[in-house]
């Protein structure tokens, strides 16, 4: 067996942790990344006027680590994570990264790490890698200079609460994204933008806010960090990915499981605000989340319960099937494993 650190795997939350080490490395324009290195994990020295810090130049990507059934330590699909980052890059003027260097900064500092890596079944190492601009300016413009971090932590549930039915708050309030612009790359002004609608959910008791269409709040898009389906006589829907939604790798590997292992129809069209509210079951993806129930959805101040007691069948069942994947309890059909150790 491997060897762990000494920590309370029952108690992990979903925290940044020291661990030892994170790669680093840069990059300027018009260079392709090839540089870097791990160093010991710490802060880093950046200019008040750096391009991050004033105009939000940068991506990050959410990968985990799994120590599997099979005493190995994988990655889920770290291709994926490659791509969608190297479009990430190419939309925020980002020299592309190259997925090839990506892969071994990533599998790098997971095997520095890998005593951080929770025991079987009791979570996962979350790695987050991140690029940004570091050039000083206080004029809009593309960064010169960019770093290239990725750092690791132990975690366990996303939610407090654990993985139990969250309840949710439909809001014409607030758009996440709108049409033409950057809501399908993983930049981090993404995210900023549902702080404050998050936090004006949760203090009504919600767990977070479902997101509408902005061109037309007759429609559902996602969660502030989470793709969004519905059940509905055992045919997933799902919004198509119009380029306002964050192509969500779980989301993905969602659709592929309920396509080929359970046969089960799957719609990635429009999912409307009437078919989410009457839905069969709810449930959001993503890598922190996984796979979790939505248990009530509130619009308007009218409530509709969906499953307080726990999982749907087929929810429960997706989940189950994509858990088993990744922790190597059953065969993978797809390829989608990727060993950091054997």
């Amino acid at each position: 067996m491997l060897q762990k650190q000494n920590i309370d795997w029952d108690k992990l939350g979903f925290n940044a942790s020291k661990t030892r080490s994170m790669w680093v490395g840069d990059c300027i324009n018009d260079e392709t990344w090839s540089r870097g290195a791990l160093e010991p994990y710490g802060n880093i020295n950046i200019s008040p006027a750096a391009c991050v810090l004033n105009y939000a130049q940068g991506v990050f990507e959410g990968m985990k680590a799994y120590h599997t059934k099979k005493d190995r330590i994988v990655l889920f699909r770290p291709d994926m994570n490659a791509n969608r980052m190297a479009e990430s890059t190419e939309k925020m003027c980002i020299p592309k990264m190259v997925p090839d260097y990506f892969i071994n900064a990533v599998k790098a500092t997971t095997l520095d790490n890998i005593d951080f890596v929770p025991p079987f079944e009791k979570g996962a190492m979350y790695l987050r890698p991140i690029v940004f601009g570091t050039t000083p300016s206080i004029s809009v413009g593309p960064s010169i200079e960019y770093k290239f971090i990725v750092f690791a932590s132990p975690v366990g549930s996303y939610f407090p609460e654990g993985a139990k039915p969250l309840n949710m708050l439909i809001s014409s309030d607030f758009h996440r994204a709108a049409p033409k612009g950057i809501g399908n790359a993983k930049a981090i002004g993404n995210y900023s933008a549902s702080l404050f609608p998050g936090k004006e959910a949760k203090s009504k008791g919600y767990n977070d806010m479902i997101y509408l269409r902005a061109s037309n709040e007759g429609f559902v898009e996602e969660m502030g960090s989470a793709n969004i389906f519905a059940v509905k006589n055992k045919k997933l829907i799902t919004p198509r990915l119009g380029g306002s939604i964050l192509p969500g790798i779980t989301r993905n590997s969602v659709i592929r499981i309920a396509k080929d292992l359970l046969d089960l129809e799957v719609d990635e069209g429009d999912l409307s605000v009437d078919q989410i509210l009457s839905a069969d079951e709810v449930f959001c993806t993503g890598t922190a989340v996984i796979v979790n129930p939505i248990g009530s959805i509130t619009k308007d101040d009218n409530k509709i319960s969906l499953s307080n007691k726990g999982y749907g069948p087929i929810t429960k069942k997706l989940r189950e099937t994509l858990l088993s994947i990744q922790l190597e309890e059953i065969a993978d059909p797809f390829d989608w494993i990727y060993p950091v150790t054997d």
